[in-house]
């Protein structure tokens, strides 16, 4: 079988993943739906992300959320705004291994990228009850351990009471939500942002243009990168597969009955022998108490990776490089400090991550497929940038 062929197959069982058995244009649109693709900017080969039905899109809430985002009146000292941690020529990533709150506080996790944030069946690292962007984003603004808006309950008043002197938030809140009687509320600054991010949708890559036909989109060696990141010896796709590159995918044609929420521990750490990741950090155990779920954390989107260096959730390594090595490896080995360990060895590590061996050209043409899914033109687009330069 050709890499031509063998990549018209991938592609083919993307689409038909993505809508649910169908191929994407034989689907009927609504006339909502129809809308929604066009205010959200959907690419034609992208289904429709999910969006709740308590918070559609508008242009006016989008255009509110798009200010909100880049505005440090948003934190309670006035120092930092989203984008101070999503920036957009590193595909809203902050190019930190852990990011620092609005006060110093050093955060515990690595900024993840924000595009394509939409299509992730639930949000945050390690966390299997925030299923929408709303649930999310409460914690950023809200959160007291540790600070990062550090709009706490002593501070919210204050807050938005700078929008509400502000003659053109006034306008914009009002015109985003005209029903209302009141002014800035913490659940309109969500719902805003909400819609804004929901917008930040990157399917313009040369990957894209490949599958869309364009055979001189990648080079020889992307295109056998990609068949081995299809294949049973590196075994990428089994966690990173499908439309966003991420099993935790869902979008406006997902069933809710048969949705999954997909947490993998990748051997990363093995602290005491037993699977344990860094007290500070054990992924979902930190949520659910129970031991077998001692570093799992879901599998990232890794549409622009190339360019949101450094990685993981604690952003421990430092290349794309070592990311593949690591994997080859079948974990990480800690040799010293309080973090050593063999995650090779890890009793609780996912059976997907068995290790490989791979040669210097295999590794070269994956890591030049991943570079291929660099979106150029997401990472530049106006329609994304600061408003307020």
């Amino acid at each position: 079988m050709s890499i031509k062929t063998y990549c018209a197959l991938i592609f083919g069982a993307l689409i038909l993943a993505a809508c649910g058995g169908e191929s994407y244009t034989e689907v009927e649109i609504t006339e909502q739906e129809r809308s929604y693709r066009q205010l959200l900017g959907v690419p034609d080969h992208f289904s429709l992300p999910h969006i709740p039905e308590f918070n559609p899109p508008t242009i006016e809430k989008i255009d509110l959320g798009h200010f909100l985002f880049y505005d440090k009146q948003l934190s309670a000292n006035q120092t930092q705004s989203c984008a101070s941690c999503h920036v957009q020529e590193l595909a809203f990533t902050d190019g930190q291994a852990r990011p620092f709150g609005s006060t110093g506080d050093r955060l515990t996790r690595n900024s993840q990228g924000l595009g394509n944030a939409a299509y992730h069946a639930t949000f945050t690292w390690s966390n299997d009850g925030f299923l929408n962007l709303e649930d999310q984003l409460a914690v950023p603004i809200r959160s007291d351990n540790p600070v990062e808006l550090g709009v706490t309950e002593a501070k919210v008043d204050e807050v938005l009471a700078r929008f509400d002197a502000d003659p053109v938030y006034r306008k914009k809140f009002a015109a985003a939500y005209p029903e209302a009687e009141s002014g800035a509320t913490v659940t309109k600054i969500i719902y805003a942002l909400a819609s804004f991010c929901r917008t930040l949708i990157s399917g313009s890559s040369p990957y894209d243009n490949y599958l869309l036909g364009d055979d001189s989109a990648l080079t020889d060696q992307q295109k056998w990168g990609l068949q081995l990141f299809n294949g049973e010896k590196f075994e990428c796709f089994h966690c990173h597969s499908g439309l966003n590159f991420s099993v935790s995918y869902r979008d406006n044609n997902s069933d809710p009955a048969t949705q999954t929420f997909p947490f993998f521990n990748n051997g990363l750490y093995n602290v005491d022998g037993t699977g344990s990741y860094p007290q500070e950090d054990q992924g979902l155990y930190d949520l659910t108490q129970k031991l077998q779920h001692r570093g799992l954390f879901r599998p990232q989107c890794l549409r622009n990776v190339a360019v949101t260096a450094p990685y993981m959730h604690d952003g421990s390594i430092d290349t794309l490089r070592e990311v593949l090595e690591h994997y080859a490896r079948g974990g990480r080995k800690v040799e010293t400090g309080i973090y050593q360990g063999d995650g090779r060895l890890s009793p609780l590590k996912s059976g997907l991550v068995r290790g490989f061996a791979a040669t210097d050209d295999e590794l070269d043409a994956v890591e030049a497929f991943l570079e291929s899914l660099t979106d150029d033109a997401f990472i530049s687009d106006p329609a994304f940038a600061n408003p307020f330069e």
